[in-house]
């Protein structure tokens, strides 16, 4: 690898919401303490991601990001094994339906919604009617690893 993986720092606050915001991902809520990130050698933060809580009980692997320029170099999946490896109990996430391949080769599987906990529930229906995701062809997909 060339780059290392660490937990964020208060200081890298900047770093995850420019990487949230290039990943166009929402960036209300975010909190730094549960974040991890990518970082080249030299110190250039380069991806983050996290594993985030919900009110139901459920946790979701989330917020995965990596620099254009650093895409297709390992970064998504160091930071998401660092992010699973030793993670104990079901870990679901939310991801464009295209994308459900790459998450299987973590071990993650699609749900049906009769499976989903509630948080995720609510959200799979809600973006069911969201127009730009239906537009690219695609839907969102829920998935967990047990």
């Amino acid at each position: 690898m060339d780059f290392i993986i660490r937990p964020a720092a208060k200081e890298d606050i900047p770093a995850i919401y420019n990487l949230i915001l290039e990943g166009k991902i929402n960036p209300t809520g975010l909190d730094w303490g549960r974040f991890v990130l990518a970082i080249a050698p030299g110190g250039e933060v380069i991806g983050c991601g996290q594993i985030k809580p919900h009110r139901d009980g459920s946790q979701e692997l989330a917020s995965i990001v990596v620099t254009r320029a650093w895409r297709d170099k390992g970064v998504a999946r160091g930071i998401i094994e660092h992010l699973v490896d030793g993670f104990d109990g079901p870990l679901h996430l939310m991801c464009q339906s295209s994308m459900g391949s790459m998450y299987e080769k973590f071990g993650f599987r699609a749900l049906g919604e009769d499976e989903m906990p509630r948080y995720f529930r609510r959200v799979s229906k809600l973006a069911g009617i969201v127009e730009p995701l239906r537009k690219q062809g695609e839907k969102l997909l829920v998935m967990v690893r047990e």
